[in-house]
Protein backbone atom coordinates (compact mmCIF):
# COMPACT_ATOMS: atom_id res chain seq x y z
CA UNK A 1 0.00 0.00 0.00
CA UNK A 2 1.57 3.21 -0.89
CA UNK A 3 0.16 6.56 1.79
CA UNK A 4 0.08 9.64 -0.69
CA UNK A 5 0.82 12.53 2.29
CA UNK A 6 -0.97 16.23 2.01
CA UNK A 7 0.94 18.87 1.05
CA UNK A 8 0.60 20.65 4.26
CA UNK A 9 0.87 17.75 6.13
CA UNK A 10 2.81 18.46 9.67
CA UNK A 11 5.21 16.06 10.84
CA UNK A 12 3.02 14.95 13.86
CA UNK A 13 0.61 13.94 11.46
CA UNK A 14 3.46 11.94 9.27
CA UNK A 15 4.40 10.58 12.70
CA UNK A 16 1.31 9.50 13.67
CA UNK A 17 0.94 7.55 10.00
CA UNK A 18 4.29 5.86 10.82
CA UNK A 19 3.46 4.68 14.58
CA UNK A 20 0.15 3.41 13.10
CA UNK A 21 1.76 1.30 10.34
CA UNK A 22 4.65 -0.24 12.52
CA UNK A 23 1.73 -1.08 14.98
CA UNK A 24 0.15 -3.11 12.69
CA UNK A 25 3.63 -5.64 12.94
CA UNK A 26 4.53 -3.72 8.91
CA UNK A 27 7.53 -1.97 7.84
CA UNK A 28 6.90 1.40 6.74
CA UNK A 29 9.07 3.71 3.99
CA UNK A 30 9.17 7.53 3.70
CA UNK A 31 9.51 8.13 0.06
CA UNK A 32 9.99 12.30 -0.42
CA UNK A 33 8.33 13.69 -3.57
CA UNK A 34 8.46 16.72 -5.34
CA UNK A 35 4.59 18.23 -4.21
CA UNK A 36 4.89 16.00 -0.91
CA UNK A 37 5.73 12.64 0.69
CA UNK A 38 4.53 9.55 0.19
CA UNK A 39 4.58 6.23 2.87
CA UNK A 40 4.77 2.91 1.14
CA UNK A 41 3.88 -0.24 3.45
CA UNK A 42 5.46 -3.63 3.05
CA UNK A 43 5.87 -6.79 5.39
CA UNK A 44 1.80 -7.39 4.86
CA UNK A 45 0.69 -10.99 3.16
CA UNK A 46 -2.74 -9.75 1.95
CA UNK A 47 -4.70 -6.60 0.85
CA UNK A 48 -4.75 -3.99 3.36
CA UNK A 49 -8.26 -1.67 3.76
CA UNK A 50 -6.74 1.79 2.41
CA UNK A 51 -9.74 2.73 5.25
CA UNK A 52 -6.98 1.84 7.51
CA UNK A 53 -5.68 5.41 6.77
CA UNK A 54 -7.36 7.72 4.57
CA UNK A 55 -9.20 9.06 7.48
CA UNK A 56 -6.19 9.97 9.29
CA UNK A 57 -5.68 13.66 9.39
CA UNK A 58 -2.79 14.54 7.12
CA UNK A 59 -3.34 11.80 4.41
CA UNK A 60 -4.84 12.81 1.09
CA UNK A 61 -5.23 9.27 -0.20
CA UNK A 62 -4.07 5.23 0.56
CA UNK A 63 -3.41 3.23 -2.46
CA UNK A 64 -3.25 -0.12 -3.09
CA UNK A 65 -0.14 -1.37 -4.96
CA UNK A 66 -0.60 -4.40 -7.23
CA UNK A 67 3.10 -5.51 -7.87
CA UNK A 68 4.58 -7.58 -5.29
CA UNK A 69 7.73 -5.97 -5.87
CA UNK A 70 7.09 -2.47 -4.16
CA UNK A 71 10.36 -1.16 -3.50
CA UNK A 72 11.73 -1.64 -6.85
CA UNK A 73 8.78 -1.44 -8.33
CA UNK A 74 7.52 2.36 -9.98
CA UNK A 75 4.32 2.74 -7.58
CA UNK A 76 6.99 3.85 -4.36
CA UNK A 77 9.55 5.34 -7.06
CA UNK A 78 9.07 7.02 -9.95
CA UNK A 79 12.68 8.87 -10.31
CA UNK A 80 15.49 6.80 -11.17
CA UNK A 81 17.65 5.08 -8.92
CA UNK A 82 21.43 6.78 -9.51
CA UNK A 83 23.90 4.09 -7.85
CA UNK A 84 27.46 6.03 -6.70
CA UNK A 85 30.27 3.54 -7.25
CA UNK A 86 33.57 5.82 -6.69
CA UNK A 87 33.80 8.65 -9.06
CA UNK A 88 30.56 7.43 -11.34
CA UNK A 89 27.36 7.42 -10.96
CA UNK A 90 25.27 4.00 -12.30
CA UNK A 91 22.08 4.81 -13.62
CA UNK A 92 22.88 8.09 -14.74
CA UNK A 93 22.51 9.63 -18.58
CA UNK A 94 26.45 8.48 -18.43
CA UNK A 95 27.44 4.85 -20.18
CA UNK A 96 29.45 2.79 -17.33
CA UNK A 97 31.66 0.27 -18.80
CA UNK A 98 32.64 -2.36 -16.49
CA UNK A 99 35.79 -4.90 -17.66
CA UNK A 100 38.18 -7.48 -16.81
CA UNK A 101 39.03 -10.97 -16.80
CA UNK A 102 36.54 -13.65 -16.02
CA UNK A 103 39.00 -14.52 -12.81
CA UNK A 104 41.83 -13.43 -10.87
CA UNK A 105 45.21 -15.65 -11.53
CA UNK A 106 47.72 -14.02 -10.41
CA UNK A 107 49.12 -10.55 -9.98
CA UNK A 108 51.07 -10.01 -12.91
CA UNK A 109 48.20 -11.04 -15.14
CA UNK A 110 45.37 -9.03 -12.89
CA UNK A 111 47.65 -5.94 -13.31
CA UNK A 112 48.36 -6.02 -17.16
CA UNK A 113 44.42 -6.31 -17.37
CA UNK A 114 43.41 -3.70 -15.29
CA UNK A 115 46.27 -1.04 -16.32
CA UNK A 116 44.79 -2.44 -20.56
CA UNK A 117 40.89 -1.88 -19.56
CA UNK A 118 41.81 1.27 -18.00
CA UNK A 119 43.68 2.88 -20.93
CA UNK A 120 40.42 2.22 -23.11
CA UNK A 121 38.70 4.07 -20.56
CA UNK A 122 36.82 1.19 -18.50
CA UNK A 123 34.92 2.65 -15.88
CA UNK A 124 35.17 -0.19 -13.04
CA UNK A 125 37.48 -3.42 -13.05
CA UNK A 126 35.67 -6.65 -13.17
CA UNK A 127 37.79 -9.99 -11.39
CA UNK A 128 36.16 -13.38 -10.07
CA UNK A 129 38.05 -14.26 -6.55
CA UNK A 130 35.38 -16.83 -5.50
CA UNK A 131 34.18 -19.10 -8.99
CA UNK A 132 31.06 -20.69 -8.51
CA UNK A 133 31.78 -23.37 -11.19
CA UNK A 134 29.28 -25.95 -12.70
CA UNK A 135 32.61 -29.07 -12.81
CA UNK A 136 33.87 -29.18 -8.92
CA UNK A 137 37.41 -29.94 -11.10
CA UNK A 138 37.48 -26.36 -12.08
CA UNK A 139 38.96 -23.44 -11.54
CA UNK A 140 37.01 -22.30 -8.30
CA UNK A 141 39.69 -19.34 -7.66
CA UNK A 142 42.12 -18.20 -5.74
CA UNK A 143 39.52 -16.36 -2.49
CA UNK A 144 40.76 -14.19 -0.63
CA UNK A 145 44.33 -13.83 -2.01
CA UNK A 146 42.29 -12.83 -5.43
CA UNK A 147 40.45 -10.08 -3.40
CA UNK A 148 44.02 -8.70 -1.85
CA UNK A 149 45.45 -8.69 -5.67
CA UNK A 150 41.88 -7.14 -6.99
CA UNK A 151 42.64 -4.05 -4.31
CA UNK A 152 46.00 -3.72 -5.60
CA UNK A 153 45.06 -3.31 -8.91
CA UNK A 154 42.55 -0.81 -7.99
CA UNK A 155 45.12 0.91 -6.10
CA UNK A 156 47.31 1.54 -9.39
CA UNK A 157 44.68 2.32 -11.23
CA UNK A 158 41.77 3.78 -9.07
CA UNK A 159 39.23 1.69 -10.95
CA UNK A 160 36.44 0.48 -8.17
CA UNK A 161 36.47 -3.28 -7.89
CA UNK A 162 33.08 -5.64 -8.94
CA UNK A 163 33.46 -8.92 -7.97
CA UNK A 164 31.19 -11.90 -6.95
CA UNK A 165 30.06 -12.67 -3.55
CA UNK A 166 29.64 -16.61 -3.62
CA UNK A 167 27.80 -17.31 -0.04
CA UNK A 168 27.28 -15.88 3.91
CA UNK A 169 30.86 -17.36 4.64
CA UNK A 170 32.72 -15.01 1.80
CA UNK A 171 30.67 -12.07 2.38
CA UNK A 172 32.63 -10.13 5.40
CA UNK A 173 35.91 -10.48 3.17
CA UNK A 174 34.27 -9.77 -0.23
CA UNK A 175 32.10 -6.74 1.44
CA UNK A 176 35.69 -5.78 2.71
CA UNK A 177 37.81 -5.23 -0.67
CA UNK A 178 35.50 -4.89 -3.19
CA UNK A 179 33.11 -1.58 -4.43
CA UNK A 180 30.54 -3.66 -5.49
CA UNK A 181 29.16 -6.56 -4.52
CA UNK A 182 28.07 -9.31 -7.36
CA UNK A 183 25.31 -11.63 -7.04
CA UNK A 184 25.63 -14.30 -9.39
CA UNK A 185 22.76 -15.72 -11.57
CA UNK A 186 23.44 -19.05 -9.26
CA UNK A 187 22.24 -17.02 -6.24
CA UNK A 188 19.98 -15.01 -7.56
CA UNK A 189 17.15 -16.62 -5.23
CA UNK A 190 19.81 -17.59 -2.50
CA UNK A 191 17.45 -15.50 -0.31
CA UNK A 192 19.45 -15.73 2.96
CA UNK A 193 22.45 -14.42 0.90
CA UNK A 194 20.28 -11.65 -0.49
CA UNK A 195 19.27 -10.65 3.18
CA UNK A 196 22.45 -10.35 4.57
CA UNK A 197 23.45 -8.68 1.48
CA UNK A 198 20.72 -5.77 1.94
CA UNK A 199 22.51 -4.88 5.27
CA UNK A 200 25.19 -4.16 3.57
CA UNK A 201 26.26 -0.38 2.89
CA UNK A 202 27.51 -1.41 -0.58
CA UNK A 203 26.56 -0.92 -3.55
CA UNK A 204 25.14 -4.26 -4.90
CA UNK A 205 24.70 -5.72 -8.54
CA UNK A 206 21.96 -8.42 -8.62
CA UNK A 207 22.57 -10.67 -11.73
CA UNK A 208 19.33 -12.43 -13.41
CA UNK A 209 19.05 -16.53 -12.44
CA UNK A 210 19.53 -18.42 -15.91
CA UNK A 211 15.44 -19.13 -16.28
CA UNK A 212 14.19 -16.53 -13.99
CA UNK A 213 10.99 -14.29 -15.25
CA UNK A 214 11.30 -10.23 -14.66
CA UNK A 215 8.98 -11.01 -11.59
CA UNK A 216 11.45 -12.95 -9.98
CA UNK A 217 14.32 -10.92 -10.59
CA UNK A 218 12.63 -8.28 -9.64
CA UNK A 219 11.51 -9.71 -6.32
CA UNK A 220 14.56 -10.73 -5.60
CA UNK A 221 15.83 -7.02 -6.23
CA UNK A 222 12.88 -6.48 -3.44
CA UNK A 223 14.90 -8.54 -0.65
CA UNK A 224 18.23 -6.58 -0.93
CA UNK A 225 15.88 -2.76 -0.89
CA UNK A 226 13.61 -4.72 1.69
CA UNK A 227 17.05 -4.45 4.14
CA UNK A 228 17.46 -1.20 3.67
CA UNK A 229 19.97 -0.82 1.01
CA UNK A 230 19.08 0.99 -1.82
CA UNK A 231 22.17 0.88 -4.15
CA UNK A 232 20.99 -2.27 -6.05
CA UNK A 233 21.11 -2.41 -10.00
CA UNK A 234 20.65 -5.11 -11.86
CA UNK A 235 22.55 -7.36 -14.95
CA UNK A 236 21.30 -9.03 -17.62
CA UNK A 237 23.52 -11.83 -18.39
CA UNK A 238 21.90 -14.27 -20.39
CA UNK A 239 18.90 -16.94 -19.99
CA UNK A 240 19.04 -20.87 -20.78
CA UNK A 241 16.78 -21.22 -23.64
CA UNK A 242 16.51 -23.72 -26.66
CA UNK A 243 18.95 -22.30 -28.76
CA UNK A 244 22.19 -24.34 -29.42
CA UNK A 245 24.41 -21.80 -31.17
CA UNK A 246 25.22 -19.61 -27.58
CA UNK A 247 25.70 -20.42 -24.13
CA UNK A 248 22.83 -18.66 -23.33
CA UNK A 249 19.89 -16.43 -25.23
CA UNK A 250 20.59 -12.59 -24.29
CA UNK A 251 17.55 -10.73 -23.50
CA UNK A 252 17.69 -7.29 -24.94
CA UNK A 253 14.10 -7.48 -24.42
CA UNK A 254 14.34 -6.92 -20.93
CA UNK A 255 16.21 -3.13 -21.04
CA UNK A 256 13.25 -1.25 -21.94
CA UNK A 257 10.82 -3.79 -20.13
CA UNK A 258 12.79 -3.05 -16.51
CA UNK A 259 13.18 0.37 -16.83
CA UNK A 260 9.55 0.43 -17.69
CA UNK A 261 8.59 -1.87 -14.28
CA UNK A 262 11.70 -0.68 -11.94
CA UNK A 263 13.62 2.84 -11.07
CA UNK A 264 16.62 0.47 -10.10
CA UNK A 265 19.65 0.34 -12.91
CA UNK A 266 20.13 -2.03 -15.79
CA UNK A 267 23.17 -3.73 -17.21
CA UNK A 268 23.88 -5.91 -19.96
CA UNK A 269 26.83 -8.47 -19.74
CA UNK A 270 26.78 -10.16 -23.30
CA UNK A 271 30.11 -11.90 -22.21
CA UNK A 272 28.28 -14.17 -20.49
CA UNK A 273 25.54 -14.60 -22.89
CA UNK A 274 26.88 -15.09 -25.87
CA UNK A 275 29.81 -17.61 -24.82
CA UNK A 276 31.76 -16.44 -27.86
CA UNK A 277 34.50 -14.20 -28.74
CA UNK A 278 32.84 -12.94 -31.95
CA UNK A 279 29.38 -12.33 -30.84
CA UNK A 280 30.68 -10.23 -27.21
CA UNK A 281 30.90 -6.89 -29.29
CA UNK A 282 27.82 -6.92 -31.73
CA UNK A 283 25.53 -7.77 -28.58
CA UNK A 284 27.33 -5.33 -26.48
CA UNK A 285 26.38 -2.96 -29.37
CA UNK A 286 22.68 -3.75 -29.21
CA UNK A 287 22.69 -3.13 -25.57
CA UNK A 288 23.55 -0.05 -25.34
CA UNK A 289 20.86 0.86 -28.27
CA UNK A 290 18.39 -0.91 -26.48
CA UNK A 291 19.16 1.79 -23.47
CA UNK A 292 21.11 -0.47 -21.11
CA UNK A 293 22.72 2.07 -18.89
CA UNK A 294 26.04 0.18 -18.61
CA UNK A 295 27.99 -3.26 -19.71
CA UNK A 296 29.98 -5.75 -18.15
CA UNK A 297 32.64 -7.03 -20.27
CA UNK A 298 35.85 -9.87 -20.28
CA UNK A 299 38.73 -9.09 -21.33
CA UNK A 300 41.95 -10.43 -21.27
CA UNK A 301 45.47 -10.09 -22.61
CA UNK A 302 46.42 -14.05 -22.94
CA UNK A 303 42.91 -15.40 -23.38
CA UNK A 304 44.04 -19.50 -24.42
CA UNK A 305 45.76 -18.92 -21.19
CA UNK A 306 43.00 -18.08 -18.91
CA UNK A 307 42.15 -20.13 -16.39
CA UNK A 308 38.40 -19.25 -16.84
CA UNK A 309 35.90 -18.28 -19.72
CA UNK A 310 38.87 -17.64 -22.54
CA UNK A 311 36.76 -18.06 -25.20
CA UNK A 312 34.72 -15.80 -24.48
CA UNK A 313 37.21 -12.63 -23.41
CA UNK A 314 38.00 -9.95 -25.62
CA UNK A 315 42.22 -8.89 -26.03
CA UNK A 316 42.50 -5.52 -24.89
CA UNK A 317 42.62 -3.91 -28.57
CA UNK A 318 39.02 -5.49 -29.71
CA UNK A 319 37.76 -4.08 -26.11
CA UNK A 320 39.38 -0.82 -26.97
CA UNK A 321 37.81 -0.34 -30.23
CA UNK A 322 34.69 -1.55 -28.77
CA UNK A 323 34.70 1.27 -26.74
CA UNK A 324 34.77 3.69 -29.21
CA UNK A 325 31.82 2.35 -30.51
CA UNK A 326 29.95 2.58 -27.79
CA UNK A 327 30.62 6.06 -27.18
CA UNK A 328 29.37 6.75 -30.93
CA UNK A 329 26.70 4.85 -30.49
CA UNK A 330 25.82 6.81 -27.16
CA UNK A 331 26.33 10.07 -28.68
CA UNK A 332 23.93 8.83 -31.40
CA UNK A 333 21.28 8.50 -28.58
CA UNK A 334 21.96 11.62 -26.84
CA UNK A 335 24.27 10.44 -24.61
CA UNK A 336 28.28 9.99 -23.44
CA UNK A 337 30.45 7.64 -21.53
CA UNK A 338 29.96 8.34 -17.70
CA UNK A 339 32.55 10.77 -16.48
CA UNK A 340 33.69 11.61 -13.31
CA UNK A 341 30.20 12.86 -10.63
CA UNK A 342 30.19 16.12 -9.02
CA UNK A 343 29.77 15.78 -5.59
CA UNK A 344 26.74 14.18 -4.59
CA UNK A 345 24.51 11.19 -6.14
CA UNK A 346 22.87 13.16 -9.03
Amino acid sequence: MLILMQSEHTKKQLEAVLAKVRALKLKPHVIPGKQSVAVGITGNSGALDPHLFDSMEGVREAVRVSKPYKLAGRDFQHADTVVPVGKFRLGGPGLVVIAGPCAVESEEQMLRIARAVKKAGAHMLRGGAFKPRTSPYAFQGLGKKGLQLLAAARKETGLPVVTEVLDQRSLADVAEYADVLQVGARNMQNFALLKELGQIKKPVMLKRGLSATLDEWLMSAEYLLSEGNKDVFLCERGIRAFSDHARNTLDLNVVPAVKELSHLPIIVDPSHAVGVRARVAPMARAAVAAGAHGLMIEVHDRPDQALCDGPQALHPDDFASLMRDLAAIAGALGRDMASPALKGRG
